[in-house]
């Protein structure tokens, strides 16, 4: 068995072969990706836009793809599940810009519903009551939901017609500012109402030919002469 022979310096670097790729980005899907020029894999598509040199219509790939070169922009696949493919004719980078822009402003438009609960007794006291009554003023104007709700504990139970009345008091009071989506339910010991917020409506404007009152006819001040 021979021996290793030693030889003194720096060990020469061990060769492991190249590393691995990623696999959290090779591997992951990008939502936002769309088939683009070569990688479109119908026989015919439909070419839609504003800004083709050709007119709308349903063409070979290969001729939309030629179409696409000369206009020195990409071929994009809009609709891969229609028969033929709807694709459009514009810069990649550009249509995925848009594409985030009008997702962020469908996200905005969508915004979320606020509820805030205020929650009485069977026997709320006046003072109580116009204090809860004032905070669910705020929170519609706010443009937030109210979940009001008479809570009854043991006994109380006994008093649901009570809760009821106070319930709709509650939401006749706040009838400027909400509307009442349902009648008082009671379920389990929970008897509850839920008001949603009036929309402002916007004032009208005086009209510009209304009559201020600062012009007179001769009739009306008396001053026509008799002939």
């Amino acid at each position: 068995m021979k021996k290793k022979t030693y030889r003194p310096g720096p060990k020469p670097p061990m060769h492991r072969g190249p590393k691995p790729a990623d696999r959290r980005f090779n591997n992951k899907k990008d939502k936002d990706s769309h088939a683009i020029n070569d990688q479109i894999q119908a026989e015919k598509v439909r070419l839609v836009g504003d800004n083709l040199t050709v007119p709308q219509g349903v063409y070979p790939l290969v001729n939309a793809l030629s179409i696409a070169d000369d206009m020195g922009l990409d071929l994009i696949e809009i609709a891969p599940m229609a028969d033929p493919p709807v694709c459009k004719i514009m810069d990649y980078q550009k249509f995925q810009f848009q594409q985030r822009k009008r997702e962020k402003e469908q996200k905005a438009k969508s915004s979320k519903v606020v509820v805030k609960e205020i929650r009485f007794g069977p026997q709320t006291d006046e003072h109580d009551y116009n204090f809860k009554l004032k905070h669910a003023i705020g929170f519609l104007q706010e443009g937030a939901k109210v979940k009001s709700y008479v809570f009854f504990k043991g006994r109380s139970i006994m008093f649901t017609d009570q809760g009821q009345l106070l319930l709709l008091r509650f939401a006749q009071d706040l009838e400027p500012y909400g509307k009442l989506e349902q009648m008082p339910v009671l379920e389990g010991k929970r008897m509850t109402i839920m008001i949603s917020p009036k929309k402002a409506t916007p004032k009208k404007k005086e009209s510009e030919s209304e009559n201020t009152g600062d012009t007179a006819t001769p009739e009306a001040t008396g001053d026509q002469q008799d002939s």
